[in-house]
């Protein structure tokens, strides 16, 4: 089924960091809001790594990220899939970054798991070093899916985001 991200980017002029996730699960579409299922640990892992009170509300998500100069978007704006399924996704049109690149200081990108990762190095890798002037980083996917990492090495992997935001 052809799906499209009704999602805007978070960021402001302050990020320094994007984090692109590939697309947004079944329950993210739902409440239209980015990793809202609560089985995602993706808001567990940066609470964790910048030593700060996991965020509940969407409000309170937006404020968290943007005071930790952190954007997120999708690498996918629309796409078929099955599901919520990263393995399902086919047909898939990329994300316009350069809004985000032309107001914030991006620095560095993040590819949340596999599949992001490969839609950045398919569609948007040369726009990113142009931006960044530095490669996507791919990042294990905090997406249940990923069960074979605990939470403690999602983690320990995530942390290397702090040390671009010193």
């Amino acid at each position: 089924m052809s799906e499209k991200n009704t999602f805007e980017p978070i960021f402001n002029k302050h990020s320094k960091i994007l984090i692109l996730g590939s697309f947004p699960s079944v329950i993210s579409r739902e409440s239209n809001f980015y990793y809202t299922n609560p089985q995602n640990r993706f808001w567990r892992v940066l609470a964790g790594i910048l030593n700060a009170a996991v965020p509940e509300s969407t409000d309170e998500k937006i404020k968290f990220l943007l005071s930790h100069h952190i954007a997120i978007y999708d690498a996918a704006i629309s796409c078929e899939i099955e599901g919520s399924s990263d393995a399902k996704m086919s047909k898939i049109v990329p994300v316009n970054l350069k809004p985000i690149f032309k107001e914030a200081n991006i620095t560095q990108v993040y590819a949340n798991g596999g599949k992001a990762y490969e839609i950045c190095k398919k569609y948007l890798e040369e726009e990113i070093i142009k931006a960044t002037k530095n490669e996507v980083i791919k990042l294990p996917s905090t997406s249940p899916a990923n069960a074979k990492f605990s939470l403690e090495k999602l983690a320990n992997e995530w942390s290397v985001i702090v040390r671009e935001l010193e």
